[in-house]
């Protein structure tokens, strides 16, 4: 791994643990009594306030701070003494690399790369409304990639978690953590230390869960045989039936798979048209005696003869492959550990096998 990418990740785990750090901070804040409110903390808080910077007109300006707000054509840059700058920008804006290799040309840049956290370094002039008309905007590569890669992994993690993480994005707009951000992308800031762990092990949390929003884990089911050359539910398999669509009616996120099968009695194509048959009178049962939605269930299937479970050449193994399988899935990331639905094999509904 080269010396930038590890720059790169020790910044991105930095800037993650303030987001977090200040999360926790902003909880304990709250349940604190009114006299400590009202003594030092309100006084640290009154200090760290940001102030807002006016350029007068004309006047020729350069500043150097981290981006806190980025607009359309205009940017908030917030310096290391916490005072705020609107700069904005204009065609003759030119956005270059503040390189620090004397011996090759900085790159130029498109003003699309100005990103909430970037370090920048600003020469404009003042206009009538107090803003700074940016002439030239510059900063490092590194900085560039710093601010892509937070802007990247953690624009997702704010969009979806819960409160907590809501409340995280919202303080990762406040000045004094941008202002930390600022200093942990230039390696001298240690403020995070010791909320670091914390608030990777909490990344990787809300990574986790994000990615199980596309897994399925079986929560129960049931088999439901049937009689030679039928698709008739039994009075068994019915009742079997009622009991995995109401227990699945209780479980957040599910989804219902349903696949039928035939013995190998019989032709091919016969057989697939029996076992989707199968599959359908199921399918049909639990929508309308028990008001599953169809989106709940995935598009039923009949295999025919294949997939057997059990010897056809047997009558007992063509009375277990005569079945549809019937699975309650339900979505991990959606889901603490669910209720399982008693899993249970329907007896054969005949007496009478082949």
């Amino acid at each position: 791994m080269s010396v930038n990418n590890l720059r790169i990740n020790r910044a991105l785990t930095l800037v993650l643990s303030v987001m977090f750090a200040a999360t926790f901070a902003v909880t304990a804040q709250t349940t604190t009594t009114t006299s400590d409110s009202s003594t030092g903390n309100s006084q640290s808080s009154s200090s760290a306030q940001a102030r807002s910077r006016t350029i007068s007109n004309g006047q020729k300006t350069k500043l150097r701070g981290v981006v806190t707000r980025r607009d359309a054509d205009t940017f908030t840059v917030q310096e290391t003494d916490n005072s705020e700058t609107i700069v904005r920008l204009t065609d003759r804006t030119t956005v270059a690399e503040r390189k620090s290799n004397p011996f090759r040309r900085a790159r130029n840049y498109g003003v699309t790369n100005i990103l909430r956290g970037l370090n920048v370094e600003v020469e404009g002039r003042g206009d009538a409304a107090g803003q700074l008309v940016a002439d030239r905007v510059r900063f490092s590569e590194d900085e560039r990639r710093v601010a892509q890669t937070v802007e990247a992994r953690v624009n997702p993690v704010e969009d979806r978690v819960s409160q907590t993480e809501q409340n995280a994005q919202r303080i990762s707009g406040q000045l004094d953590e941008l202002a930390a951000v600022s200093n942990a992308a230039r390696g001298g800031a240690k403020a995070a230390q010791d909320t670091a762990d914390a608030a990777v092990a909490g990344v990787n949390a809300t990574n986790e869960r994000i990615s199980s929003l596309d897994d399925y884990a079986e929560q129960g089911g049931v088999t439901i045989n049937f009689r030679v050359g039928s698709s008739v539910l039994s009075p068994e398999s019915k009742a079997q039936l009622s009991q995995v669509a109401t227990q699945a009616l209780t479980i957040r996120g599910y989804i219902i798979e349903v696949r039928g099968f035939a013995d190998a009695t019989g032709g091919v194509e016969a057989n697939r048209r029996l076992s989707q048959q199968r599959a359908d009178a199921v399918v049909r049962y639990m929508v309308e005696n028990h008001n599953i939605p169809l989106r709940r269930i995935t598009t039923p299937f009949g295999y025919g003869e294949s997939q057997a479970v059990a010897d056809n050449t047997t009558r007992d193994g063509r009375a277990q492959n005569r079945r549809v399988e019937v699975k309650v899935l339900v979505n991990r990331g959606l889901n603490q550990p669910a209720p399982t639905v008693n899993s249970s094999t329907s007896q054969t509904s005949s007496t009478t096998p082949n």
